[in-house]
């Protein structure tokens, strides 16, 4: 028995306002879709609009419309030529750039890769970096009030397809593989980027998006920063970053993300949560969540199931049964009433990276006081996640599903003890993957979770129709496991990791040839298939399965009588 305690105060409706141009854009958009129909209907493409003319030139425009007697619906011909005639395309404030530090076949480029098949195909991923790089337009820089990108300081790499900002935890596995393709610039320029939001907004936005401010992502800057020191041993760069990653860190353990344990022996532990400053429609789902919604009575519980939306789209794992209740209801989502492992294990990186870059400056004071942080952390995941007996970490649901009430009674039970890729990623953590009887334990779970399929990773068990769910393996999922098990230094581990990671690289392989596009995921059941699931259809380009495979092949390599392929 253990009690977790949430001061009342926590219950306070935080809400980051919305722009005046944002909240327009949600009418166009919900316009749309009763013109349009909802068959291949992209909500975000509305959200993503820049205007020709000021907001009241083309709101009085819009309102001007002429609409149908019955329903209010305005005519294909009509909207057609007045989004025409109003906005520029989505995407058009985002110009294509060439990254000066780019070159066809950079030297010393995966030096372990002896097979030319695969070197060509490395290669061909290698120069997608330039066709993902972009440069924020003078327009937005000029006039930002007529677009929702925000105005960056410097380049960046988009995901690709839809997502055609930069997008936070996306860029760790992008600058991973731009490190691989020796292009340290362009790395550093989004970092850059990160640093710049947190001195504006006090955390790294979701999304260089002004509908993205009221929430962050997966907090992975100081990794970017440290991967980066570690192969330029760029000073300048950590001593500008880490004031930021202090901003970052205070963020992270602010009262409405901070939930404090107390164990059976009286410890209190302070462990983290997704928790976003949200309580309506996200604006580029907004038709999507209020259809959500409508199952809901009362302006409170949409309310809340609007922030727990938010809030598993912060976690990265948007959707997932993970974030449900009732894994077979999407309106049991309840984000913000669960204690993630993954979370957890970043803001440790976080607290260690922070530790490792004061000292790197000379800074005593706060790299012992983030050493503590650090361990305190490690203790407050092994006391409220660790499940020895299955040799997993899970999750922990709050009782009641709010932190509102003085206290309230923690149980084993309370650990999500389903299956996920999340249970294992711990073992990316230097402070878990050096104990030896440890590993054992978790790869032997890890191998019998039901988890390793053919092609990789399953992000779960459950087929839900979720896009972070069975039977789809992502590329950040794929990584954090496998360089866990590689770093821990046990034979066994190297082997089962670099198994994990051939599988991988097949399947991208496979798809690629077929397909000529690498992609957002894949599914793990069958070599050489994309994934699919979820609120959008599936998406190619793709920032992080280019940066994981680079990384792959730059550690594994690939030797020249092995073939590729399924």
């Amino acid at each position: 028995m253990a009690l977790a305690t949430g001061l009342s105060h926590k219950c306070r409706v935080t809400v980051i306002p919305s722009t005046p141009l944002v909240t327009f854009l949600e009418r166009v958009q919900e316009t749309a879709l009763g013109t349009f129909g909802g068959k291949n209907f992209d909500a975000k493409l509305y959200v993503d609009l820049s205007l020709k003319f000021n907001l009241s030139k083309t709101e009085k425009a819009f309102d001007g419309l002429p609409r149908s007697d019955e329903n209010g619906t305005v005519s294909v011909k009509d909207l057609k030529e007045f989004i025409a005639t109003y906005f520029a395309d989505a995407g058009d404030d985002l110009l294509h750039y060439d990254p000066e530090d780019f070159v066809p076949e950079p030297e010393g480029f995966l030096p372990k890769v002896k097979n030319p098949e695969v070197r060509a195909w490395a290669l061909e991923v290698h120069a997608l970096w330039k066709n993902l790089s972009r440069k924020v337009s003078d327009g937005v820089l000029e006039q930002p009030e007529l677009h929702t990108l925000l105005p960056l300081p410097e380049a960046v790499v988009v995901p690709g397809s839809r997502f055609i900002e930069v997008y936070y935890w996306d860029s760790y596995w992008v600058i991973r593989g731009l490190l691989a393709s020796k292009m340290y610039e362009t790395a550093k320029a989004i970092v850059t980027n990160f640093i710049f939001l947190v001195d504006t907004y006090g955390y790294v936005l979701n999304g260089s998006r002004a509908y993205y401010t009221n929430r962050s992502q997966p907090p992975l800057l100081s990794a970017m920063v440290y991967e980066i020191y570690n192969r330029t041993c760029d000073v300048e760069l950590v001593r500008k970053a880490l004031p930021a990653l202090l901003k970052e860190h205070a963020f992270w353990n602010s009262e409405i993300h901070k939930v404090t344990i107390q164990d059976a022996q009286g410890c209190n532990h302070n462990l983290s949560r997704y928790y976003a400053m949200w309580n309506k429609p996200r604006p580029e789902s907004s038709t999507k969540d209020k259809e959500s919604a409508s199952k809901f009575l009362s302006d409170s519980e949409k309310q809340q199931f609007y922030r727990d939306i938010a809030s598993a789209a912060e976690s990265g794992w948007d959707f997932s049964t993970r974030w449900m209740r009732n894994t077979s209801e999407f309106t049991t989502l309840s984000t913000t009433s669960i204690l993630p492992v993954d979370l957890n294990v970043y803001i440790l990186k976080m607290e260690l990276d922070i530790a490792f870059m004061a000292n790197v400056l000379g800074n005593k004071a706060t790299m012992e006081s983030f050493l503590e942080a650090a361990e305190a952390r490690k203790k407050a995941i092994n006391s409220v996640f660790w499940n020895g007996e299955m040799g997993q970490w899970f999750d922990y649901r709050l009782a009641n599903g709010t932190i509102c009430k003085e206290s309230e009674t923690w149980q084993a039970c309370n650990q999500n003890q389903n299956v996920y890729a999340s249970n294992f990623i711990p073992l990316w953590i230097d402070l878990f993957h050096s104990d030896a009887a440890l590993v054992e334990n978790v790869m032997g779970s890890f191998q019998s979770s039901g988890l390793v399929n053919v092609a990789g990773i399953a992000t779960s068990l459950i087929n839900s129709g979720q896009q972070w769910d069975f039977p789809n393996g992502w590329a950040p999922l794929q990584h954090m496991i496998v360089e866990g098990l590689l770093r821990s230094g046990l034979k066994e581990a190297r082997s089962l990791a670099e198994d994990i990671a051939v599988r991988w690289i097949n399947t991208n392989y496979v798809g690629y040839m077929k397909t000529g596009a690498m992609h957002e995921k894949y599914d793990v059941q069958k070599c050489g298939e994309f994934g699919g699931g979820g609120e959008y259809i599936p998406q190619t380009g793709f920032g992080w399965s280019n940066g994981v495979l680079l990384a792959f092949l730059e550690e594994f390599g690939w030797p020249e009588d092995r073939s590729i392929g399924c």
